[in-house]
């Protein structure tokens, strides 16, 4: 008769470099969720606002510089700057915006350019009050 021995352990699979997947012993760690994303339209007011900064500082000359070195038409330096244009509260407000894990974005770029081309600080307000809603309850 043959008998043989049989070890029972738990293993479970990780991911090595290059996507190699690795056998590890144990149970499987629970990973943390990862941090929610940065809305876009808040990192594009970000980077206005340096842009901004370089350019009142002499550090690059105008936005064709910018675009040359960001390699991006000047056309779309026009509208990544002209999110300065808005009212400061409603910058504020984009700046702060809850990030989120998946999904559409609560606000788009595209969506503030209608709200930009209002001069008046109030109007724009009025016209940006969807700024407030996350996204599904505008």
């Amino acid at each position: 008769m043959n008998t043989g021995i049989t070890h029972v352990s738990r293993i479970h699979f990780t991911t090595a470099k290059a996507g190699r997947q690795r056998i590890a012993n144990g149970e499987a760690s629970a990973a943390p969720p990862p941090p929610p994303r940065v809305p876009r339209v808040a990192r594009l007011m970000a980077l206005a606002i340096h842009f901004d900064g370089l350019i009142c500082k002499g550090i690059v000359r105008d936005y064709a510089d910018l675009a040359r070195l960001g390699g991006v038409t000047r056309a779309r330096v026009t509208q990544i700057m002209n999110l300065l244009n808005l009212a400061p509260e409603i910058q504020e407000e984009i700046l702060f915006l809850p990030g989120a894990l998946r999904g559409r974005a609560a606000v788009t770029e595209r969506e503030l350019r209608k709200v930009v081309a209002e001069v008046d600080w109030q109007s724009q307000q009025r016209i940006g009050g969807f700024l407030a809603y996350g996204p599904g309850e505008r």
